[in-house]
């Protein structure tokens, strides 16, 4: 007797029955509330995204939270609803990555350093490898090759292992030129690095290459806008830096 009550609290705890296959969980999970009014229901609701953002070390995307609320319910309304609760907080919820992801206010910057250090993990990067990334960023997926064209002069494989090892950059599609090289494209690890929810969020490509600062054709073809060298080009190119820093 007492060994078939083990094995039928084994089985609780496992979610299984007789037949030894485990019960999905969320079929045990109760997500549409339908036993509260509406009012309660979307504060639960509510509660549960914060909760799970919270909780997680990474931005939590859309699919994620839909598994904990009904189907009814419109995330994006959801997350508003919370970011207005959270108004006048040193804390706010953003859009980062594809995801939510809580962060404190950048005016709490120093408090925080002076009360428990620096926590910093961003890339250590040199400005010439700001400046490679910042070329990937726009003109993705573009290959080694390519890039070495924009600068003038070889980007050298370690600059480029850098990029890769502080997973800012990944392998893309291979080129359909001669030898199919390798492309480059920026990774989820980029967006986070610099605060950006997709790649929409970079600084306006049109009105940068209005101003005559990108264009990849023309800069592939050696064609550069005028101050763009000597001096001048490495004053252009920090203005572009500082708006992806």
């Amino acid at each position: 007797m007492a060994e078939g009550a083990t094995k039928r609290r084994r089985e609780g705890q496992g979610g299984e029955g007789r037949s030894g296959e485990r019960r999905p969980v969320d079929q045990l999970f109760d997500r549409e509330l339908d036993h509260l009014p509406p009012e309660a229901r979307w504060r639960e609701w509510m509660h549960r995204v914060e909760a799970t953002i919270f909780a997680a070390n990474e931005p939590v995307g859309r699919e994620t939270l839909a598994r904990i609320v009904g189907k009814s319910c419109s995330i994006d309304l959801l997350i508003d609803n919370i970011r207005e609760e959270l108004r006048g907080r040193p804390y706010d919820l953003v859009a980062i990555a594809g995801g939510w992801k809580h962060l404190t206010q950048p005016a709490y910057a120093n408090a925080i350093r002076a009360a428990v250090g620096s926590s910093e993990t961003k890339a250590n990067l040199k400005q010439s490898e700001v400046l490679v990334l910042m070329c990937i960023a726009y003109f993705q997926p573009i290959t080694r090759g390519e890039l070495s064209s924009f600068f003038g002069k070889e980007v050298s494989r370690d600059l480029i292992g850098h990029l890769r090892g502080a997973k800012l950059i990944a392998s893309g599609p291979r080129s359909p030129t001669p030898g199919a090289p390798y492309t480059y494209v920026t990774t989820k690890d980029f967006l986070l690095e610099f605060g950006l929810d997709t790649l929409r969020d970079l600084p306006d490509f049109e009105a940068l290459e209005d101003a005559g600062l990108l264009s990849k054709e023309k800069l592939l073809a050696g064609d550069f806008p005028t101050g763009l060298a000597g001096g001048e080009k490495e004053h252009e190119t920090d203005v572009i830096e500082d708006q992806l820093s």
